[in-house]
This record gives structure tokens, sequence and C-alpha cells, in this order.
């Protein structure tokens, strides 16, 4: 039933280049992604420095670390909303100056509770990336092509912490942190700039409707919905587990030295963020060439949370080659998944739903950035050891995984209830399929 219901479209329907003015969005995109990531992991990369000089106790720092979230995924359905009603253009740049001004900001204070609210405006501001970029792909980007704009925005996040560590680490060690944060947040603004001239125009540009589109509450009542929340939130979960205990974990638990953690912590995101890539533009080829989206997104995430599970591994084989063999391993199986988990609500939300859908996805699925923490914490204090904190990693991994395979169903647009919104929805799956822009 799934092909006869996605059949392609005929070849000379498909365009297969991406416009020239799509192109200069998504390198918008990717470099606003690098810097969202750079911005929200350089706490990490100061925290030994700012306990000393501010005197933070680690309960303190642990608070810091998580407030980030508290913002940041409370406020995805309120950005989704606002994305959904006014468009990108402006809920975009607001949303860039705010978290570029918290992070420069973050450099002249000297009062915790000063830095917690930073911290807080810093999620605040990041949280209208994501229904943004969504919002962007899903009517600039043809089903055949949202393989490679997603899988280039989510290496952003791989390869961005990746150069923070090294380059932060290198520079706050020189420097200090608060030059860095300065100089950090005040060279982000030159990103707005690019995204004045080249950012979507017109009443199009917006995608806004008379109608408010389809409320959270019909969005909910997608099966499809809860399928690709609880598989976000399985690899979010798995994702924030590698960036918050992984340095730990090959310290203390495989003894190496701080030098080596650095390059194989880096090492492991750039091979996660290189797979994504190679794995998008697969999956791009595969439904240009026929196959039905149905078909090679959910191959993508099921295969991808599937072989991920592995990451377990690290914890029981005994030789520290073989534990970093499984640890790549099980961050190429993530890359796949990543290349194409957010494809998916992108088609079936359709241009008119993607905000919202998007800002409710993210809201829930950025619960793991509170969670993955600290059951990891927990379980290693209890037990001495990080065989059980791989495990529960495992075990929601594998949970994300079948609920992609048991409750998503096909990789469709949604007919929403309207016949407003069935109208929208029709033109925005047109659009999709061959590739015309209406953003």
């Amino acid at each position: 039933m799934d092909w006869a219901m996605s059949l392609p479209e005929p070849p000379n329907a498909v365009n297969l280049r991406i416009s020239g003015v799509s192109i200069g969005i998504l390198i918008l995109m990717v470099a606003s992604v690098a810097i969202n990531y750079i911005d929200r992991t350089g706490l990490s990369t100061a925290a030994p420095l700012l306990a000393g000089e501010l005197s933070i106790p680690p309960a303190k720092m642990g608070m810091l670390l998580s407030a980030f979230f508290w913002s940041y995924a409370s406020l995805q359905l309120v950005s989704g909303w606002l994305v959904d009603r006014y468009g990108v253009r402006w809920v975009m740049a607001i949303g860039f100056f705010l978290w570029s001004a918290a992070t420069a900001a973050t450099g002249l204070v000297h009062d915790f509770a000063i830095f917690l609210w930073l911290r807080l405006l810093l999620g605040a501001g990041e949280s209208v990336a994501y229904p943004c970029y969504s919002k962007i792909i899903a009517g600039n980007f043809a089903e055949h092509q949202r393989g490679l704009a997603n899988s280039l925005i989510d290496a952003g996040t791989k390869f961005g912490p990746a150069l923070g560590i090294f380059a932060g680490g290198i520079l706050m060690g020189r420097y200090g942190w608060r030059p860095i944060f300065m100089v950090l947040g005040l060279c982000s603004l030159l990103w707005l700039p690019p995204w004045f001239k080249w950012m979507p125009r017109g009443h199009a540009a917006a995608q806004t409707t008379q109608s408010r589109g389809p409320s959270f509450a019909e969005i909910c009542s997608q099966r499809q919905a809860w399928a690709t929340i609880i598989g976000h939130f399985s690899g979010n979960y798995l994702w924030y587990f590698l960036i918050t205990w992984l340095p730990s974990y090959l310290v203390q638990g495989r003894g190496f030295s701080m030098s080596t953690m650095a390059y194989v912590g880096a090492l492991a995101f750039c091979v996660t963020g290189t797979t994504t890539i190679v794995t998008g533009v697969l999956a791009d080829r595969a439904i240009a060439a026929g196959a039905t989206p149905t078909k090679v997104r959910k191959t993508c995430v099921i295969a991808g949370l599937g072989l991920a599970t592995s990451v377990v591994a690290v914890a029981v084989v005994h030789g520290s080659v073989a534990s970093m063999a499984c640890l790549m391993f099980a961050c190429i199986a993530y890359g796949v998944f990543a290349s194409s988990h957010w494809a998916i609500p992108q088609t079936i939300a359709g241009p008119l739903a993607a905000g919202k859908w998007t800002g409710l996805q993210n809201c829930l699925a950025n619960l793991a950035g509170v969670a993955a923490p600290a059951v990891t914490g927990f379980a290693v204090e209890r037990t001495g050891h990080f065989f059980w904190a791989f495990a529960i990693c495992s075990a929601v991994v594998l949970g994300g995984a079948a609920a992609y395979a048991f409750l998503l169903g096909p990789v469709e647009p949604v007919q929403w209830g309207s016949q407003e919104g069935k109208s929208s929805d029709s033109t925005s799956k047109s659009a999709a399929m061959t590739g015309q822009r209406i953003i």
C-alpha cells in the first residue's frame, strides 16, 4: 500500500537542482547551527576555569549546564507558533541576536544569578533555530533535496562542538574565558548582515495563511507525531550522553590522558558529521531515482538507531582499541539516523505546520538533555562504573528504533482537517514534490 500511495512523479516533474537562492540560505543555516552549538557548549569548555574563579561548586555548575535546556525546551512550542504565524525572517534574526548577545555578555558577569539568567536567555534565543530550519526546508526544498539539507545542518551540530572544544580550550587556556566569550558573541553577529540580504522575502517568504493552521492538539492527535517525538528523544539521549559524559568516561573509565580524550572525542563528533552528510546525499539520490520517502527515510532512522544500540559494547569490551572501534561504529550509526530524522516531520507536517510540529517535537525531545546527564550520573554514582549508564542509553535508543518501525507509518503529507488546510497542504505537497520555492 505504501508503494501505491507514494509513486514517484514523472522525471520531467522533478527538479534535481537546488536553486542558487536556496543554496545561499542553506549555507546561512549551516553556519548558524554551528555557531549555535559552539555557543551552547562554551560553558562546558570553560567550566574548569569558571569553577575556580567564581567558586562555583559542582552542584551549581550542574545547574548552569542544565539551565540552557530549561528555556530551550520549554520555549520550543512558542517558537514553533511564532514561525508558523509570522514566518522565519525576523523570528530567526531576533533569536540569533538574543543568543549572540547572551554569549557576549557572559564574559562580563561575576554573579552566579546573572550567569544563570544569561544561560536561560541563550536557550530562549536558540529555541527559534530548528522551527525556522524546518519551516525553510519544508517550503524551499523538494523531498529529494531534504536529506542533504538536513544532514548539512546536523553536521554543523557535530563539527561545531568539535571546533569549540579544540579552539576554545586552547584559547581559553592562553587568554582566559572572559575575552573568548565576548569575542565569540560579538563576532557571531557578523552572521546577521548576510541573513538580512538573502533571507526569504515577500508574502510567500513568510508562508503564513489567513487560518492559524493545525493546532498543537491536532498535531498531537497524529500517531506519526508521537513516533517522531519518541524517536527524536531517543536519538537525543545518545547524543547528549556522548556530549556530557564521553570525556569523563574516556579519562576515568579508560584511563586516557586529557589530550588523548580530546582527540578521540573530536574524532567521534567528526565521524558522526561526515556520516550524516554522506547518508543524506545517498538518501536524496535514492528518492530522486524513484524510491519512496517512506522506504528511504524509515530505513535510515530505523537502521541507524538499531545499529547505534551497539554503544553498550563500548563499556563491555576490554581493550581500549576495540572499545574505541565500537564507539566509532555507534557514531556512524547515529550519523545514518541523523541524516533523515528531521526530513520525516518536514514531509508529514508540510509548510503549513512545520514550525509547530518541529517546536512540539524539539520541546519534548530535548528533555533528553535534562535526562541523559542526570540518569548517567546517578547510575555511575550508584554502581561505581559506566556499564549501566551505557546499557540504559542503548535501551532508550532501541525504543526509538521501535517507535519508528511500528508507530510511524507512511512518510506522507498529512491532510489537515479544515478545508482551507487541505487546500494549502495540497499546494505544499505539489511544491515539495517538484522543488518549487514557496518560501
